[in-house]
């Protein structure tokens, strides 16, 4: 990304139309047409004409104008909320509430998600807040910067704790080695509502979604969705776009990491003037996925020719890359990436910088194609650009072979070792039990006896209680038998 940009941090990538429209005519006052779209659901542009202060002057809605890199972006995926699947409780409003909260600028980079979601990367942060069944308990994965792999926090956090804990860790992180001293430090420091970590964050593997176009939302609403090759988006289309949606009662836009944006809770009536509004404009909803499932570094021409080349070899070839991502990076060996599979430019010698030395690519990626994995690797290294479409094809043959093995195997070990249900009746005095299956050889009663045949003779063999006392009771049955779960 060119580090000359300038940001503009939208909380979790939400804004209002009204905060947009804002935004842009700061932007304009500084003699800009075009801005972009940052992998952290940001704003980024050029700043050149004014200054920083001058420009925040402007804003109706004290907008910080951002050049230190420092400071960091939260990412949420209050996105996909109504539009993809979600965990049970977790509502937009809740993203909002939590949000609001934040009172200061994280250094961190803070991730708030949805496991169930694929649009919104869920471990590319240093703090990766990941809804947990419980409601309103967050699992926390840690990857601070010094540190070379991430770790769970060893208790589920509470929503409203969030915003405090992280506040504490960004005043200590710099100290703290692994996620026991941390944990150990912000007990000292903060009184927290923690739960009991029952089991382990299990992510499943979801396919890329499509996110472009006009889609059903609901009974009577839809939401759209807007791709820009080259996320160089139109000032002017967006001040309009603005006032449609203030005209149509549409009160928030989502930026995505995908550099693009959302519109939800479009009624059924403003549909037909939409499709009007984008139409007389030439907008384009129906892009290829060989296109949009690509993750580039922001303004950078090289990166955008390199996809081209190699969307043009997949189109050529008739390839599939439903849901597979790409990504392009300079970053070598970086494994907080969000794509699938990761071609990485390497470094040109400073020693041929006198020659014209052709560039080198590895190519990366996630085990199982599954960013979520966090586990990374090589699969060729010191490639030229001529065979980057041929390793990229087999690597997307190799995706498709592999597709649903994985969920199948699991399934069937989840079958192995799941109890079985099964029906018995049981003294509610002393809770012996008679098994049908078994009968009761000390009482001379075979195996398969129906409970409802044995006599109104019959008593319960350790404690003499009538037929009448006992009760049908279903019980869980290992691989070994009945699994006491007293």
């Amino acid at each position: 990304m060119n580090d000359d940009l300038h940001r503009i941090l939208i909380k979790g990538g939400i804004t209002s139309p009204g905060e947009l429209k804002d935004i842009i005519a700061m932007l304009e006052a500084a003699g800009l047409s075009e801005v972009y779209f940052g992998s952290r659901q940001d704003l980024l542009f050029p700043l050149e004409n004014l200054k920083k202060d001058q420009l925040e002057q402007i804003s109706k809605y004290s907008t910080d104008v951002i050049s230190d890199r420092n400071y960091q972006n939260i990412v949420c995926s209050y996105v996909s909320t109504d539009i993809f699947d979600t965990t049970h409780w977790l509502k937009g409003s809740t993203y909002l509430y939590l949000l609001e909260q934040f009172d200061f600028l994280p250094k961190l980079k803070i991730n708030i998600t949805d496991p169930k979601q694929r649009l919104v990367p869920i471990f590319n942060g240093n703090l990766n807040f990941i809804a947990s069944e419980l409601e309103d308990y967050w699992y926390l994965n840690v990857f601070l910067p010094h540190w070379k792999k991430s770790a769970y926090y060893p208790v589920l956090v509470y929503s409203w704790d969030i915003v405090s804990l992280c506040k504490t860790i960004e005043e200590v992180f710099h100290t703290m080695d692994n996620v026991e001293q941390l944990f150990t430090v912000l007990n000292q420091f903060l009184n927290t509502n923690n739960r009991t970590m029952d089991k382990e964050l299990v992510v499943p593997y979801l396919t890329f979604p499509y996110y472009e176009g006009m889609n059903k939302m609901g009974i009577d609403q839809y939401w759209l969705g807007l791709y820009w090759r080259n996320n160089r988006y139109d000032l002017d289309f967006l001040k309009a776009l603005c006032g449609f949606c203030l005209d149509n009662s549409i009160g928030k836009i989502c930026i995505t990491p995908w550099k693009s944006f959302i519109i939800k809770g479009i009624s059924k009536q403003s549909r037909p003037e939409l499709e009007r509004f984008l139409g007389q404009r030439g907008i384009n909803v129906r892009h290829s996925q060989l296109e949009m499932n690509w993750h580039l570094p922001v303004d950078d021409q090289e990166a955008l020719g390199l996809k081209k080349y190699l969307v043009t070899g997949f189109d050529q070839n008739d390839i599939s890359t439903y849901g597979l991502t790409f990504g392009i990076s300079d970053e070598v060996g970086k494994q907080s990436h969000f794509s699938s599979i990761v071609i990485e430019r390497n470094p040109i010698s400073t020693l041929l910088t006198e020659y014209e030395a052709k560039p080198t690519y590895n190519v990366c990626h996630f085990k199982d194609f599954d960013p979520n994995t966090t586990e990374y690797l090589v699969y060729a290294q010191d490639v030229d650009k001529k065979a980057l479409p041929h390793l990229l094809i087999e690597l997307s043959k190799q995706y498709f072979l592999q597709l649903g093995q994985k969920s199948e195997q699991e399934n069937k070990k989840k079958e192995e070792t799941e109890p079985i249900s099964h029906k018995v009746h049981q003294c509610r005095n002393c809770l012996t039990i008679y098994d049908e299956a078994v009968g009761e050889p000390q009482s001379n009663i075979d195996r398969n006896t129906k409970f409802e045949s044995l006599s109104k003779e019959y008593y319960c063999s350790v404690c003499g209680a009538d037929k009448s006392n006992f009760e049908p009771v279903e019980i869980a049955m290992g691989q070994g038998g009945p699994i006491n779960e007293r």
